[in-house]
């Protein structure tokens, strides 16, 4: 199932091999974006089924704040991806859950292929060990 997917990550690299991952899965990445502003605009711009939202973002610690507004305001799927995951660790409503990174493709898959699945009401037989869910 391909998806529209937002990169919300303010190191390049990182973003870079996140999108190529992604288009190797068969998903359109729809941007990329380094802060909340440009993230906000794009899912303004864009429709978006997914977010991958790191939580330090080039313009400080926006992104816990940004993927509780682009899940319970704007109807995003949020996972975040963080190095930080103990900064998310009482969960943000609105969202699924964090993967730590440093993380490999195919945890990546999994823990996308997984909140797609819950973004369309699939049943879900498992949670990919990686990925930590919120409530």
């Amino acid at each position: 199932m391909s998806a529209r997917i937002l990169v919300i990550e303010d190191e390049a690299l990182v973003a870079m091999e996140l999108r190529f991952v992604l288009e190797d899965l068969g998903h359109e990445v729809v941007g990329t974006a380094a802060d909340a502003r440009t993230a906000r605009r794009l899912v303004e711009d864009t429709e978006v089924d997914l977010a991958l939202v790191d939580i330090h973002l080039s313009d400080g610690p926006t992104g816990i704040e940004l993927g509780r507004e682009l899940g319970q305001e704007l109807g995003v799927t949020v996972l975040f991806m963080t190095a930080n995951p103990g900064m998310v660790r009482n969960g943000v409503a609105g969202t699924i859950g964090v993967l730590s990174k440093p993380t490999d493709e195919r945890a990546v898959q999994t823990a996308v292929d997984y909140a797609l699945g819950r973004r369309a009401g699939r049943p879900v037989e498992y949670t990919p060990p990686e990925l930590r869910l919120f409530g």
